[in-house]
């Protein structure tokens, strides 16, 4: 499938709006950090690696935004853009991981004149895009080799196109089987409360030629206990250095019933997606969002009476000993997790 979801073009960044699909293609400019901030928090764009690539970018454009000539100057200026496109959305690695690296841009060249640098953190955001493209591709491929012609492969939230540049994670693994001529057969959660399964991953499945059904996120374990799931595919938002999981809420439910089950469960990441800091699913900090994405359908019609409470963190931990294997860019790891996600970083 032809798209991008973030690229930069005519001096802005240019995003595929996600809360108009399935409806429509729509794609937005961005050239200034607070219209970016808005989109990253309003799910306008979404998707650890994407997320990663839009932060990355939004910093260049905060840096081109400065005027400031006095490098120490630009530069704590520049350190306020970073903190604040930090400040949109807790639980995505790859957004921290894309800042860190436009932080060391800064830290290196610290003293040159502020055009120079601002020129270095283009190059730099530009770099992140294209090896997301890369990282992708090789994470699509490895997924492959573990998926069989005629298998029923389940899914939850989005991890294609539209969560990554332009290719996929757990999408991407489909992708990769497709064109290598295996014929699938694929169940899309639809991903309560913001139906990321039914309004996205349907749309590109269907838009790229893949067998897609949506099922209602409860209907997962009636189909893994009459045998019609092969496979689990997810993406993930960060994974802590024991191997624990963090992504959508929901993901945690389909890893138990696929255990029970004896149902191939798969997580797939790039490296960057990794958070060695952290030791194990308990550190990972999980993003709450606003309460009227479950009282209110996505038209805004409400659901539930008014003043109930709610809770809604947007994010679950998958426990390592649930996850059959970690499908990454550099390969695969099986566990025991600790030992191989430290010989994989260290490739």
């Amino acid at each position: 499938m032809k798209l991008e979801s973030v690229s930069w073009s005519k001096n802005r960044i240019k995003i595929i709006d996600q809360s108009k699909l399935p409806l429509r293609l729509e794609y937005l400019y961005i050239a200034d950090l607070k219209t970016l901030w808005k989109a990253i928090r309003t799910l306008k764009v979404r998707g650890a690696p994407a997320l990663g690539a839009a932060a990355s970018i939004g910093v260049y454009l905060g840096a081109r935004n400065s005027r400031s000539r006095n490098p120490a100057d630009f530069r704590r200026k520049t350190e306020k853009a970073l903190s604040y496109l930090a400040s949109s959305r807790p639980t995505a690695r790859n957004l921290f991981y894309g800042l860190e690296r436009m932080r060391r841009v800064l830290e290196r060249n610290k003293g040159k004149p502020p055009q120079e640098v601002k020129k270095l953190l283009l190059r730099e955001a530009l770099a992140i895009i294209k090896e997301d493209m890369v990282s992708c591709r090789r994470i699509g491929a490895c997924g492959a080799r573990l998926i069989n012609d005629n298998d029923a492969v389940l899914t939850i939230c989005n991890s294609g196109v539209l969560a990554t540049v332009d290719y996929g994670t757990a999408l991407g693994a489909l992708y990769r089987s497709k064109e290598e001529g295996k014929d699938l057969k694929v169940f899309a959660c639809e991903t309560r409360p913001l139906m990321q399964g039914s309004r996205l991953t349907a749309w590109e499945l269907k838009r790229s030629g893949i067998d897609v059904t949506i099922i209602c996120d409860s209907m997962a374990a009636a189909l893994m206990r009459q045998g019609r799931i092969s496979k689990v595919i997810v993406g993930a938002d960060r994974i802590a250095a024991n191997g624990d999981t963090a992504n959508k809420i929901g993901t945690y439910n389909l890893a138990v019933m696929a255990s029970y089950h004896k149902v191939p469960f798969y997580v797939t990441a790039p490296a960057s997606t990794f958070d060695i800091d952290i030791k194990s699913g308990n550190g990972i900090v999980i993003e709450e969002r606003p309460q009227e994405e479950v009282t209110q359908v996505l038209s805004g019609q409400r659901i539930a009476p008014s003043g109930v409470k709610v809770f809604n963190p947007a994010f679950d931990v998958t426990p390592h000993v649930l996850i059959s294997a970690i499908i990454t860019d550099n390969g695969v790891i099986r566990a025991p997790y600790s030992r191989n996600i430290k010989r994989l970083l260290r490739r």
